[in-house]
């Protein structure tokens, strides 16, 4: 009996022994396995590839899964040399259509300048003003294409500076003055000249133009636009502030879509991309843009831009 209960003790050892063996084998195999896995997302993320698997290691686990990853890394290779290629059509076509419209609408203006000195009927002189609305109108959905096909294209590079963000501010006011003029705005700025934010100058004044020209659209005559700039803690704000008809809640939304514009104003020149354009604009810049508004009460748009260090 004495000699059973020995023999089934060595035998539970044993068993035990090559159990540890295994695990220990396992963990080891599993390591080496999470190694290599590390060492070839490595090589694929620096762009040198996965090398060849050595003839012994085609059937094992790591052989299988590196070429895989090998052909998901080659398929993902041809995919962005496509993407490049595109992109260079793209900007190429864009270039073209802009060079292209550039010459014909020159041209038009100097006609209608010409047409304009001469004696022409009442009627004539309507026609002629009518015409030169629609050729400035033309001019600017052609530039406002122009300009939202080169952000989406992705060749359009944002170039951020730390800058003083008043001198920004102040372009964009200076463009939106005679529009506010003739509706009779009042526009007010509270913004410190020592404010600096790495941002890209003429991209971030074209969004807070958009914005400003969004808010003399859809504000009455005799009303009021404040533009307000605080550095926060982790944003610089630039608030616009417009004493307008409001946004309903449900269009909220909807208002930085492609080539959505408010049903009120369909007859004001404008294709619907200015607020899509400034969204873009400032994602591009690592900062968004956010809307708060009333029925009747106005909106307030602010644009947010992150903090820079001098």
């Amino acid at each position: 009996m004495d000699w059973l209960g020995a023999g089934l003790m060595v035998l539970a050892g044993g068993m035990a022994a090559v159990s540890l063996w295994r695990v220990h084998r396992l963990k080891r195999e599993v390591y080496r396995f999470t190694e290599q896995v590390e060492r070839g997302l490595d090589d694929i993320i620096a762009g040198k590839g996965f090398p060849e698997s050595r003839e012994s290691e085609k059937d094992s686990l790591w052989g299988r899964c590196s070429e895989k990853l090998w052909r998901v890394h080659h398929i993902w290779e041809k995919k962005e040399e496509a993407n490049v290629r595109e992109k260079q059509l793209m900007k190429e076509l864009i270039s073209d259509i802009s060079h292209q419209t550039r010459t014909p609408i020159a041209n038009m203006r100097l006609y209608l300048e010409f047409l304009q000195e001469e004696e022409v009927s009442e009627k004539g002189r309507e026609f002629l003003a009518h015409l030169e609305g629609q050729t400035e109108k033309l001019d600017f959905l052609l530039k406002s294409m122009v300009k939202m096909s080169r952000l989406e294209a992705g060749i359009l590079h944002i170039r951020k500076e730390q800058a003083k963000i008043y001198d920004t501010i102040a372009g964009a006011v200076g463009e939106i003055v005679p529009s506010a003029a003739k509706k009779q705005i009042q526009l007010s700025v509270d913004c410190g000249e020592e404010i600096q934010v790495k941002h890209d100058k003429k991209w971030t004044e074209e969004a807070v133009f958009n914005v400003l020209d969004n808010a003399v659209k859809y504000t009455d005559s005799g009303g009021r636009i404040h533009v307000v700039v605080r550095c926060q803690e982790v944003f610089t704000k630039i608030s616009v502030r417009d004493t307008g008809k409001g946004i309903a809640r449900e269009r909220q939304a909807e208002i930085f879509s492609r080539f959505y514009r408010e049903p009120e104003v369909h007859g004001e020149n404008g294709v619907g991309i200015g607020l899509y354009l400034a969204r873009k604009i400032l994602e591009l810049q690592d900062g968004y843009i956010e809307v708060r508004s009333e029925v009747g009460e106005g909106a307030e748009f602010s644009l947010y831009l992150p903090n820079g260090t001098v």
